[in-house]
C-alpha cells in the first residue's frame, strides 16, 4: 500500500539579501532564527502581497528584495490563525520565534526564490 503525501499549503516570504543568504546557508530547507527584535516570523499567504513587500520595502531598505515560495504541512499550519494585516488579500501567519524550529521541521521540500527586485 502506498502512502499518500500529506496535503501542503504554499506560503511566500518576502526577504532581503541578508536573510536570503542565511536560508542558502541552511541548504534552502529552513528559516534562520529570529533576531531579538523579531519576535514573530510571518510568512504570507498571497504571492502579490509578498511581491509588494519585497519590491517596495526590501529594495528601499536593503538594496534588493526577493520573494520565496515554500510548502508547509497543512495540518501543522492549523495552529496559526490567519491574520489580516490590511486589505482583504493582505494575509499572514504569525509564527512565534520560539516555534520556528518546529515550523521549519514541517517545511516540505525546499525554499525557492521566485522573484528578485533591485
Amino acid at each position: 500500500m502506498t502512502r499518500q503525501p500529506r496535503p501542503t499549503t504554499t506560503l511566500w516570504r518576502p526577504t532581503g539579501p541578508v536573510e536570503l543568504a542565511l536560508v542558502r546557508d541552511l541548504a534552502w530547507r529552513a528559516w534562520p532564527p529570529r533576531l531579538p527584535e523579531q519576535p514573530i516570523f510571518y510568512p504570507v499567504l498571497n504571492e502579490d502581497y509578498a511581491v509588494r513587500i519585497a519590491r517596495d520595502w526590501n529594495v528601499k531598505h536593503d538594496g534588493a528584495g526577493y520573494v520565496t515560495r515554500f510548502e508547509v504541512d497543512s495540518a501543522f499550519l492549523r495552529r496559526y490563525p490567519v491574520r489580516r494585516a490590511g486589505g482583504r488579500t493582505i494575509l499572514e501567519l504569525w509564527v512565534p520565534a520560539e516555534e520556528l524550529p518546529e515550523f521549519n521541521a514541517h517545511i516540505v521540500g525546499g525554499i525557492e526564490v521566485v522573484h528578485e527586485f533591485r
